[in-house]
């Protein structure tokens, strides 16, 4: 069985060149389609990597001298915006004759049908309908234009009109009416026309909006000692331990081996807090009465800020807390107001600045940064991504009957994730929403998903996946930054494919615009030989089910907090794009894997049939050539290693012409997701733990399950480690892959003019060197070889 070459896959699955009209002005000749190059004479602005779109804006500030109801005595004041068939609302205010919205409405110029715009002032009535206090009539021709950076428009004050538009009547009304593009500063939170039929709260569920991730710690606690600890049996010593919870984070130390009233233990528990700090950390000492019961010792409860931030590996000073415990009265209230004295715990603890908190696979980190500022260095480039548009969306439920997708895009690079407006019943939306990151290191994904919004309100049923109340997946596109060239625009279509229980399925296109553009090439050459993480992670690392646990912690706090936001991006739309579930066994991943390993030793299978091809004369000349060659290597041993490395800088330089002129993408063919069995597809999509009604088939299926899992990934781990090996000289990586061939080549001229016996000595001495002159840090090969892409990339 052979895996398949990615090149016949259908094209439906390809990514595509596309050739939007990006940016304002565009001098004769200056853009060359298909993410070409950009003329450096083009005129930049804030929005030059969408296409731009115009608005109608009307910004409601406030009204004054409103009158009042003559039945009521008061007045319940909104605004209505009205084009056409479109209609906008603002806040209702309750008795209130001199009300302030400052809301602003956009209404698109593509969907206007009218030549006047109209705006009303009503009052609300329970009972009868609403009443017209008063309204403003604008003539489309004679709105002005204003395009960023103009100065903003200032509102002004106007009479309000009788309904019927022949006299005034009490009331004035300040506005604002101009029209503007998708670059003018009132767009984010701008009530659109693209919603005009979301009633209610969901309005501003389509607003566009730029989150950033809560800043995450770790905070180390090193369990000391205890001192005076006594167990409800007097008769018998304690054998107690300690249970630390942070939020909803429980740890717990191992028993002290000895039963004694001074237990030891010098224990670290590491937690994942996020700031500003909500949780505190609660220390409860527990005896093991017997195998069934633990009776508390006593208990402590510390705020996160008294704890020492440490930037580095230096010790930190511990500290004694005495504990309370609750005394033993008849009634509940007694235990609330007797407290006595119970022991002492001896403690260490810190929030760990050093460290960079991983929400993230560090296959596609976007972030490495450590979490204190101070330690943070400057960004090397700008990454700039334009959200253009998505094509042939399918329907992700039923309204009234009908198909339907209210479609919305999301982009997760760093701290900064990004939320599109969603577009209203539209399998074609529109978004051209431009969004820039700084770049602290190119060896970094960017994640863009998109989802179906099902928080609209209605009686929505979805369609496909996602569940009542939970926001659809509609596909995911991710772009590593080390595969880009700098300083050119990328304009390409991503396929939008995800695998579901029926097989690998088309979703539809996501069209986006990109560049990236580099600040210090010095500065971005030097991270290639630096590690990707902190320091800290090599010097003092974390065990690997520590990493495991801590990453689940730190998307659970990520996901929580982003839900709080408004309008709140969701638990189920941060678990997707943060690939909660990668490390799940999958009978798919394992082929897939599997397959990349054999594809890496094709090219040994050449070179054998190669060498074949020689031994049997298939062709004379380059038989003799090799046993020239073959001569001269015996008889001049030094040339052999110059030779070598000359070898691959020509190979280097010979596949230049062949680089890749894509950034890679999602990979049915590679991801093995076309030719997968649909028993395999259930089993992936089985629950875990699986829902099996047997007891034995449950234990023993997901005993497999979670044994396969590590095989899976240490598969894939050795998978990319030889793709990592093969994209030195693949020019995937276009900066790592010169820095090699340049390395190859100055080898090469070394070693061609140093004896191989001097040679040979200063290896071996180098690798025989005393621990002392040994780093904990990883070397500058071994920080530029991880820092390589590979096939993972592509994996769906």
């Amino acid at each position: 069985m052979h895996a398949q070459a990615p090149s016949t896959r259908p094209d439906d699955y390809n990514i595509k060149d596309t050739k939007p009209q990006l940016g304002e002005r565009w001098p004769h000749g200056g853009v060359r389609g298909g993410g070409g190059w950009i003329s450096s004479e083009r005129i930049t602005s804030t929005y030059d990597l969408v296409e731009q779109m115009y608005y109608l804006y009307v910004r409601v500030v406030k009204a004054k001298d409103l009158p009042t109801n003559p039945v009521t005595g008061s007045c319940d004041p909104y605004v209505e915006v009205k084009l056409g068939n479109y209609k906008g609302k603002t806040q209702r205010f309750e008795k209130k004759t001199n009300p302030e919205w400052n809301q602003v409405f956009a209404f698109s110029k593509e969907k206007i049908q009218s030549s006047m715009l109209e705006v009303f002032v009503r009052d609300r009535e329970m009972v009868a309908r609403d009443d017209y206090l008063g309204k403003v009539v604008f003539d489309m021709n004679e709105v002005p234009t204003r395009v960023p950076p103009d100065s903003p428009l200032a509102p002004q004050w106007y009479r309000l009109e009788h309904r019927r538009g022949d006299s005034k009547v009490k009331g004035e009304i300040m506005l604002a009416v101009w029209m503007g593009t998708q670059a003018d500063e009132a767009f984010p939170e701008s009530w659109h026309s693209d919603a005009a039929t979301v009633q209610g709260e969901g309005v501003y569920s389509v607003r566009s909006k730029v989150y950033v991730s809560p800043k995450l710690w770790y905070l180390r606690v090193n369990i000391i000692e205890a001192q005076d600890v006594e167990s409800q049996d007097k008769s018998q010593l304690p054998q107690v331990f300690v249970k630390a919870q942070v939020g909803n984070q429980i740890l717990k130390t191992k028993l002290c081996p000895t039963r004694t009233t001074s237990p030891f233990w010098n224990e670290d528990l590491i937690f994942v807090a996020a700031e500003p700090f909500e949780e505190q950390l609660v220390l409860t000492v527990e005896n093991k009465a017997s195998p069934t019961k633990d009776e508390l010792v006593g208990r402590k409860s510390l705020p996160l800020n008294n704890f020492e931030r440490r930037l580095d590996h230096r010790p930190v000073h511990s500290s004694w807390f005495n504990l309370e415990k609750f005394g033993f009265g008849v009634l509940e209230a007694d235990r609330r107001k007797e407290h006595k004295f119970s022991t002492r715990i001896h403690i260490r603890a810190c929030l760990e600045g050093a460290y960079h908190v991983l929400d993230e696979s560090t296959m596609y980190i976007s972030d490495q940064r450590p979490t204190a500022r101070q330690l943070w260095k400057q960004p090397v480039g700008i990454l700039e991504v334009g959200i253009l548009s998505a094509q042939g969306l399918q329907p992700m439920k039923t309204k009234d009957g009908r198909g339907t997708t209210d479609a919305y895009c999301v982009a997760k690079y760093g701290q900064k994730w990004v939320r599109t407006r969603t577009i209203v019943e539209s399998f074609s939306p529109k978004w051209n929403e431009q969004y820039t990151w700084e770049v602290y290191d190119p060896c970094t994904v960017i994640t863009l998903g998109v989802f179906d919004n099902c928080h609209l309100g209605g009686n929505e049923k979805p369609a496909a996946g996602g569940g009542p109340g939970r926001d659809s997946r509609i596909g995911k596109v991710r772009i590593r930054l080390s595969t880009l060239e700098t300083d050119r625009i990328y304009t390409h279509s991503y396929p939008l494919l995800v695998l579901q229980p029926s097989g690998v399925k088309k979703m539809g296109e996501l069209q986006i615009a990109f560049r990236f553009t580099c600040l210090s090439l010095t500065h971005m050459i030097y991270l290639y030989g630096r590690p990707l993480l902190p320091k800290m992670h090599y010097l003092h690392p974390f065990t690997v089910s520590q990493l495991d646990s801590l990453r689940y912690e730190a998307m659970n706090i990520v996901a929580s907090r982003l839900g709080r936001a408004e309008p709140p991006l969701r638990k189920e739309v941060v678990e997707y794009m943060l690939d909660v579930d990668s490390h799940m066994w999958s009978m798919r991943r394992s082929k897939a894997n599997f397959f990349r390993i054999v594809s890496l030793f094709t090219g040994m299978v050449s070179m054998s049939k190669w060498l074949g091809e020689v031994r049997h004369w298939k062709n004379p000349v380059t038989s003799v050539l090799v046993h020239v060659l073959f001569c001269i290597l015996i008889c001049y041993p030094e040339l052999i290693l110059p030779t070598i490395f000359l070898y691959m800088f020509l190979i280097g330089i010979w596949n230049y012409r062949f680089r890749p002129r894509h950034p890679p993408h999602m990979d049915t063919k590679l991801s093995w997701a076309e030719a997968v069995h649909p028993d395999e597809l259930d089993e992936e999509f089985d629950t875990f733990p699986t829902s099996k009604p047997q007891d034995v088939i449950r234990m023993r299926y997901d005993r497999l399950r979670s044994v396969a899992g590590k095989i899976q990934t240490v598969v894939g781990d050795m998978a990319t480690q030889g793709e990592r090996l093969h994209a030195l000289l693949s020019w995937r990586d276009p900066r790592a892959t010169c820095l090699f061939i340049v390395f190859c080549l100055c080898t090469a001229i070394i070693l061609y003019v140093t004896p191989f016996k001097l040679v040979t000595l200063l290896a071996g001495f180098y690798f025989l060197r005393h621990p002392r002159f040994r780093s904990k840090m990883p070397s500058i090969p071994s920080n530029l070889f991880r820092r390589l892409p590979s096939a993972a990339d592509s994996m769906l």
